[in-house]
């Protein structure tokens, strides 16, 4: 496989992102290629890191997270932590999804799944304002998600 993936293993990844359960033989009759030539392909996406893990999608409305929000922080170079460290202790609150450290006039994206709009402002002032290293912040809630990759 090497650097480069082929039309064939871009689709053997369109499917595994669609259901990571999809057994070896669908694949093989969907793609139109040999069982062995699925099994081979996916052992080596994996061996070279292009699949990291197989995963599920959970429906977090049904699991009391139905709301989203997403939060731009600055980071306080004063506070003697690195932008890597603020990020990480960020990452380990409760309802914190993703935490990425970004350019332009923020620093920090962070995505934030709560029961709802009341809780995502309690994590933001009662916890994330208080983690040493951010200053200001803004939250945008999302009405809506109509895409989303897992």
């Amino acid at each position: 496989m090497g650097d480069t993936l082929d039309r064939v293993d871009m689709r053997l990844l369109d499917e595994l992102k669609d259901n990571s359960r999809e057994n070896i033989a669908a694949l093989s009759k969907k793609l139109g290629i040999p069982r062995t030539t699925v099994h081979y392909r996916i052992k080596k996406l994996v061996e070279e890191g292009i699949i990291e893990k197989f995963t599920i999608k959970p429906n977090y409305r049904k699991l009391n997270l139905g709301t989203t929000a997403f939060i731009l922080a600055r980071y306080d170079p004063a506070s003697g932590l690195t932008q890597r460290e603020v990020a990480e202790r960020i990452a380990q609150l409760e309802w914190i999804y993703e935490v990425h450290i970004i350019a332009g006039e923020w620093d920090l994206l962070i995505k934030v799944r709560a029961p709802s709009a009341e809780d995502i402002g309690k994590i933001v002032v009662d916890k994330l304002r208080e983690i040493k290293g951010i200053g200001q912040t803004v939250t945008m809630v999302s009405f809506v998600t109509v895409k989303e990759d897992v």
